[in-house]
């Protein structure tokens, strides 16, 4: 783990493996924080939080900066990383090192854009002072998916604002963000102001912290189920929570739509990272007009994508993170072809080492199948028609998740409607990856609260003090 400036062991010995989901090897073992571990990294945090604070924003931001320029110096190691622990195909891995990196440079800039304002009162009495302050130590609780970008998002805007931060990486992916920790220290972070928890059993190590009065704000990315969990553990000392949950995309194609534009951005949408994204499509809905074409299209496109470990020159398609990951994604589908689906290519889990899946398509998918009620987290399309816009925009509504949405149209008047009326805190139009450094992140109804990245993303870090002069 890194505590104190350092890689250091846990205080009681115990380690945990980290293993290739391509072949289920050991790739290494790491320390298993314990929380002992967890209240040792508080209390630095704690100890550095008033000294990085009145930290000049300029030197805060050029820390970011250097730590910017060493992952880049070091992506191909980053991107080896990435793809080892997480299967994920090497050059989507550096797709990842590049877009994490970018915010640790956003943020080295906000860092000195941290704004506040003063103006006469109007009853003309004295003056009002805005001022922004770092909210205080905070926890970062990241997924396996991404496991350099969505550390990256929550560290970049937490220590531009001046906060100390305590990571717990994913028990899947811990060796990036131990990387990560050897990069801050050499572009020259203060001990104690970044510590890396990562460990096999997170609530013990979470659950004492969120209980520590001096834990002034927690960050989460995963699902909703346990967000829901942590906002609750949260509540005693009303910390500031920012909480980016699962999602259930809806895909529209319209009849207007240039359809290999849509194939080409259904490919995007639904196969980035595998499928293991949480802003991944996992529902398309097809106006019945194009749906024939728009699926043959589709499925000869899927039925190309080469599967293999990501280390392997020409693979498409890693593994999935875990066995038991793969055999929730074949429930589901197993459980809409017994609904009446028509399995259209993949389905089959495939026999030999490691957690790999194919890509699926299934074909008039019924209203009550699992596999559009709940996150895939895995490369299967699930298909339905529609014959009219309102259809589309209820049919695209209807779930209790609100994180992205995408449709493909060439009519202005109709982008504007359906972009408003769409339920979900991004929307792509005509384009199947949304993901920018520069643009508020996040989601709506059970999809979580608050916003990363933009400039927006900082505010998550702030607090406000208002100043009576």
């Amino acid at each position: 783990m890194w505590l104190g400036g350092t890689l250091t062991e846990s205080s009681t010995g115990a380690t945990f493996p980290v293993e290739d989901p391509a072949t289920g090897k050991l790739l290494a073992e790491v320390a298993d924080a314990s929380p002992a571990d967890g209240a040792r990294a508080l209390d630095l945090a704690v100890a550095a939080q008033e000294s990085w604070a009145a930290n000049p924003p300029r030197e805060r931001g050029e820390i970011l900066r250097r730590a910017f320029d060493l992952v880049m110096d070091r992506a191909d190691e980053f991107a080896r990383t990435i793809s080892s622990e997480m299967g994920k195909t090497l050059a989507e891995a550096h797709g990842e090192v590049t877009y994490g990196a970018e915010f640790l440079r956003w943020n080295a800039e906000e860092a000195v854009r941290i704004r506040g304002r003063t103006t006469t009162s109007p009853a003309g009495t004295g003056r009002i002072l805005v001022t922004k302050e770092p909210v205080g130590p905070v926890l970062a609780v990241t997924p396996w998916n991404f496991p350099l970008a969505m550390a990256t998002r929550k560290i970049g805007p937490a220590l531009a604002a001046g906060c100390t931060v305590l990571v717990k990486p994913a028990a899947e992916t811990p060796l990036t963000m131990l990387l990560v920790g050897q990069v801050f220290a050499e572009a020259g972070l203060p001990d104690g102001v970044l510590s890396i928890l990562p460990t096999s059993d997170a609530a013990a190590l979470t659950e004492p912290l969120l209980a520590d009065p001096r834990l002034r704000k927690i960050t989460f990315t995963g699902s909703t189920g346990v967000g829901k969990l942590l906002v609750r553990q949260s509540a005693d000392h009303l910390l500031r929570t920012s909480m980016e949950l699962g999602g259930n995309a809806p895909f529209v194609v319209f009849d207007d739509a240039d359809l290999d534009a849509a194939v080409d951005g259904a490919m995007a949408a639904k196969m980035r990272n595998g499928g293991e994204a949480c802003t991944a499509a996992n529902r398309f809905y097809v106006a019945e007009s194009v749906a024939a074409e728009f699926t043959a299209k589709l499925v000869a496109r899927m039925g190309s994508v080469t599967v293999g470990h990501g280390l392997d020159e020409g693979t498409d398609l890693g593994p999935l993170i875990t066995s038991k990951q793969r055999a929730r994604v074949h429930e589901l589908v197993v459980d809409a072809v017994e609904r009446g689906a028509r399995l259209l290519t993949g389905g089959v889990v495939p026999d030999g080492p490691g957690t790999f899946y194919p890509p699926t398509v299934l074909d008039r998918v019924p209203a009550d199948a699992r596999v559009l009620r709940e996150e895939i987290f895995g490369p299967v399309v699930a298909l339905t028609t529609f014959t009219s816009e309102d259809e589309a925009v209820a049919a695209a509504n209807d779930t209790e998740y609100g994180l992205a949405a995408y449709f493909y149209t060439r009519d202005l008047d109709r982008t504007m409607h359906v972009a408003s009326a769409l339920k979900a805190g991004m929307v792509g139009v005509n384009r199947g990856v949304i993901s920018d450094v520069a643009a508020p992140f996040g989601g709506i109804k059970e999809s979580g609260f608050g916003r990363e990245g933009g400039t927006e993303g900082i505010e998550e870090y702030l607090e406000t003090k208002y100043v009576a002069l």
